[in-house]
């Protein structure tokens, strides 16, 4: 029988992560979609607030409950210290769902704040399943529109609002684990681009074409893959006349953001612009691996390209 798809969803609240998990499920047609939220609810009733005054907090004011408070070296580490902590009562209990859903054969996805890179041991399942794991991040002004918007919805504004700055600081340890434990960050945009930066791995539909664009073209490119059909640039390669070994750039970029910044540095900084200008001179072509979520997808950006005449005929 096929592997099970497993797929597991994190992010500070006010993310987004319970839309975005929603609508992945429905657009896998996965019926076991789990919060975390409703676990730690489960397991609060069996592990008594005496033995666990951490799980019987909330993930952004655990730290309250934290010994040898002092012990920190700053207000960051005691937060995520005592997010750690809150998590680490609800993990046993998730690992245990997804062990469920490997030998029942079913497929599932999980979300919330409690999934931390580096305390939910996913290794132990990669053997029989394929395990997919994404922490969603924002920049700090959407957060606080969301998180806001968030808190008046489930009515706990009052209680929630006072404590944005931790869950920022909750947002950025969970960064910052992924980046450690190489697990997948997708940065928020609308539902339709995260949606297609997670299928996009999932599904990754790729393809290496020969790019022949010169640099002042190079912003349509992007706009092309990344700014319109929510693609991705995975990786260049350079064959420079002269050299026999190929210069090969890891590139990875499939943000709105990080790409037109990318753009927007080149155009306000002349030394950078001519040397990439000189590198694209001493290659006829650049062999360029891109990506997207979906077969069809991948087709149109290339015939996009082409139509362009961005794309080297051979």
């Amino acid at each position: 029988m096929r592997k099970p798809y497993v797929i597991l969803i994190g992010s500070a609240s006010g993310i987004g992560k319970s839309t975005i998990a929603a609508e992945l499920a429905k657009t896998l047609n996965i019926k076991h979609l789990i919060e975390s939220d409703f676990i730690r609810a489960v397991v609060r009733g069996i592990i008594g607030k005496e033995y666990a005054p951490a799980l019987h907090s909330s993930s952004y004011d655990a730290y309250k409950s934290l010994r040898n408070k002092n012990r920190y070296e700053d207000y960051n580490d005691l937060v995520s210290a005592g997010f750690d902590e809150h998590a680490s009562y609800v993990i046993p209990a998730l690992e245990k769902i997804i062990q469920r859903a490997i030998t029942d054969y079913d497929d599932i996805v999980i979300e919330g704040v409690h999934l931390v890179p580096g305390l939910i041991n996913t290794e132990q399942f990669e053997d029989y399943a394929n395990i997919y794991f994404f922490i969603l991040g924002s920049d700090e002004e959407s957060h606080k529109e969301r998180f806001v918007k968030r808190a008046v919805q489930i009515h706990r504004g009052g209680k929630q609002l006072d404590f944005f700055r931790e869950n920022r600081i909750i947002h950025d340890h969970l960064l910052k684990q992924a980046e450690i434990y190489d697990v997948n960050v997708i940065h928020t945009e609308t539902v339709e681009k995260t949606l297609d930066k997670i299928l996009g791995i999932i599904n990754k539909s790729c393809a290496t074409i020969n790019l022949i664009n010169s640099i002042d073209e190079l912003e349509d490119v992007i706009d092309i893959i990344i700014n319109e059909n929510n693609g991705s640039l995975e990786k260049i390669t350079y064959n420079i006349k002269g050299f026999k070994e190929p210069l090969t750039r890891n590139i990875g970029v499939s943000d709105s953001k990080s790409a037109n910044t990318f753009i927007k540095s080149i155009n306000e900084d002349k030394s950078k612009k001519e040397y990439l200008s000189e590198l694209y001179n001493l290659s006829e072509y650049r062999k360029t691996t891109i990506c997207a979520s979906n077969k069809e997808r991948l087709n149109k950006i290339i015939e996009e390209l082409k139509e362009k005449g961005y794309v080297l005929d051979e």
